[in-house]
């Protein structure tokens, strides 16, 4: 069975951005106090450093509190305070230190895990990236899950449940992202599997498949290419590229029923999508025509093969202006279609289709190839039986 010409396949950056505020609603602000006492050494240092009007004297005066006094009730607070600092300065090491020593006493403040998150983003450190990401998302999730807390008000309970929901769409976001921004094909593959387990209805996974399918055959992975597109048309989604390709396949298997699904699928869904997001109406227009081509052209061989002369002769009909520019795949196409036009035009007693089966032998001659001296001798032969000149 003829294998499917290499398709060049395209697609544009998906760019796709969100935003979370790293300021606490009001339920989880007050999780950090500043808690003095004007009798004690600490007391004395927190209420000059809270007077103190130098910001940088301010900073050296918080780091050096938590330094002596880390176990002291107002840390977490000094260290939310010095993380926003941190991460304004591009400080991003301190930024995660501070975050890290806040979550150890309390694994769910959600603002200082989304703190770490955006600065292991700013670091542009992919480790940290995915570890900050599945933590903070981790993090969210509970606060979610859990029950209202007593003396919390309905208004502030409702705020923190938001924000949580806003930094576990945002963690989503934050692993697409490094997937798009990864070029090692099975790291690739292994942060797609991580936001597919951790998140499987993440609205991102549909855009991260067709890049993942895109590599895999870059790769030379055809297996999970073809296993990814089924598994993509199973969802219904109709990639194009994904139809065509599985199409392709099934068609060199000799996979009738899977070639004659995905073809008719390509052709009764494409023809009505609209240009991919930087396209031009002409390349788009010039892509479908394609696409739409070669299933149109195995639907046709596939016909032909069966004697189906009717179908054979509609698709290859289709498929002709498409395909032409592939020498052999046209050679073939108006073979067939020349065999299919001599038996209808036989079983009707249809001139005009002898005709046209003769025009679409002479023109297979013209291409060379395996069918040009066939073609060449069945236009003779078909002027000879049928007496036309």
């Amino acid at each position: 069975m003829k294998r499917l010409p290499c398709l060049a396949i395209a697609l544009p950056c998906l760019v796709i951005g969100m935003t979370v505020l790293l300021s606490a609603p009001a339920a989880t602000g007050p999780k950090r106090k500043l808690v003095t006492n004007l009798e004690t050494v600490e007391g004395a240092m927190l209420k000059h450093l809270v007077d103190e009007p130098d910001p940088a004297k301010q900073q050296a005066q918080m780091e050096s509190f938590v330094a002596k006094y880390p176990a002291h009730d107002s840390a977490t607070w000094i260290y939310g305070e010095l993380q926003g600092i941190y991460l304004k300065t591009g400080q991003f090491d301190k930024a995660i230190a501070a975050g890290t020593a806040v979550l150890a006493k309390d694994p769910d403040d959600i603002v200082m895990a989304n703190g770490n998150l955006k600065a292991a983003e700013g670091a542009k450190n992919p480790a940290l990236i995915r570890q900050w990401a599945l933590a903070a998302s981790t993090a969210a999730r509970r606060v979610i899950a859990a029950p209202p807390q007593p003396g919390i008000e309905a208004v502030a309970w409702h705020a923190d449940i938001e924000y949580s929901k806003q930094v576990d769409a945002y963690c989503d976001y934050a692993l697409y992202s490094l997937i798009l921004q990864t070029l090692d094909l099975d790291q690739r593959l292994e942060l797609f599997g991580l936001l597919k387990s951790h998140s499987p209805a993440s609205t991102y996974l549909p855009h991260v498949r067709p890049q993942l399918f895109i590599a895999y055959q870059q790769a030379g992975h055809h297996g999970r290419a073809l296993a990814l597109a089924e598994e993509e048309i199973k969802a219904n989604t109709n990639n194009a590229d994904m139809l065509l390709y599985a199409a392709g396949k099934a068609y060199e298997k000799q996979d009738r029923p899977k070639a004659t699904l995905y073809s008719k699928r390509l052709i009764e869904t494409l023809p009505s999508k609209p240009a991919p997001t930087g396209m031009s109406d002409g390349d788009w227009a010039r892509d479908k025509a394609g696409k739409l081509g070669l299933a149109h052209w195995m639907l046709g061989m596939l016909a032909s093969n069966e004697q189906r002369w009717a179908d054979a002769d509609a698709h290859l009909r289709a498929a002709l202006p498409n395909v032409n520019h592939n020498k052999p795949i046209a050679a073939e196409t108006l073979y067939h279609l020349g065999i299919a036009n001599h038996r209808i035009g036989d079983a009707k007693n249809d001139k005009n289709r002898i005709i046209d089966s003769i025009r679409f032998n002479q023109q297979c001659a013209t291409l060379g190839g395996n069918f040009q001296a066939q073609a060449r001798q069945n236009a003779i032969s078909l002027r000879s039986q049928y007496h036309i000149q």
